[in-house]
């Protein structure tokens, strides 16, 4: 049975969460934030994705983002998840899914939402108990 297209309106800025198998760790060190960094701002400026905040949790991803064409955050998602969990399947010698099935997404219409999100996203390492300030988590 095919998938559900999802909403991907041009313009209207989107909450992606994409979460580890079992929670488990998709990034387990600063070159897995590096690589999957790059990734996503190569992937972004190809399909028209403007990234406005991001958050890499050792096992668990989150982006607020603007798509401006049709379905570029799913086309960006798409291609970066190939990409690292190639990278990352063979940098840890290990085989099979990473992500817990496909990425979570939320259309972010109201203004004040807007914000809380950004906040969200900011002290979403000082609320894991990581760090005491959000400047202090890379």
């Amino acid at each position: 049975m095919p998938r559900k297209p999802r909403a991907n309106p041009i313009g209207i800025p989107q909450h992606i969460i994409q979460r580890g198998n079992n929670r488990q760790a998709c990034f387990t060190s600063e070159q897995d934030f590096i690589a999957y960094t790059g990734w996503l701002k190569d992937y972004a400026k190809k399909f028209q994705v403007e990234i406005h905040a991001w958050v890499f949790m050792t096992n668990h991803v989150h982006l607020l983002c603007t798509p401006r064409e049709t379905n570029a955050i799913s086309q960006m998602m798409q291609s970066l998840g190939r990409q690292y969990v190639r990278y990352f399947n063979y940098t840890y010698k290990r085989s099979g899914t990473l992500w817990e099935g496909r990425y979570k997404s939320c259309l972010v219409q109201a203004e004040d939402y807007l914000l809380q999100l950004y906040r969200y996203i900011e002290l979403n390492p000082v609320r894991a108990n990581m760090v005491d300030e959000p400047c202090k988590y890379q």
